[in-house]
């Protein structure tokens, strides 16, 4: 298996800039579909993460939620066996605790956005943006 950790989070102000790590053990990062979700606050009772952007094993293939576009860029060095998040411009509604997730190898090139298609969690990292 592979184990997930995230860092970089913390405290921003309003039009500023934030970079996230997803650092793994356990496996070769290069075999997995990475991605970042969050969970915005007042939602820790339900499961509610949303997607926020995801990376293909190569790093070929990027999705962006319509929300962070223009703005976050994931990127990954297999090398480091480390996803990175890149947030400039971050806006209050950026506020969030942020995860990474790792889908179990299944050898394509494409991207995954739903939850339940992820197998591994890293246990998250808050995001607090002030205005």
């Amino acid at each position: 298996q592979v184990q997930l950790v995230e860092s970089g989070g913390g405290l921003v102000q309003a039009g500023g800039s934030r970079r996230l790590s997803c650092a793994a053990s356990g496996r070769t990062l290069s075999s997995y579909v990475v991605g970042w979700f969050r969970q915005a606050p007042g939602k820790e009772r339900e499961i509610v993460r949303e997607i926020v952007a995801a990376i293909s094993r190569s790093g070929g293939n990027t999705y962006y939620a319509d929300s962070v576009k223009g703005r976050f860029t994931i990127s990954r060095d297999n090398a480091l066996n480390t996803v990175y998040l890149q947030m400039n411009s971050l806006k209050p509604e950026d506020t969030a605790v942020y995860y990474c997730a790792a889908k179990s190898p299944d050898y394509s090139f494409r991207v995954y956005t739903r939850r339940g298609e992820y197998d591994y969690w890293g246990q998250g990292t808050q995001v607090t943006v002030s205005s």
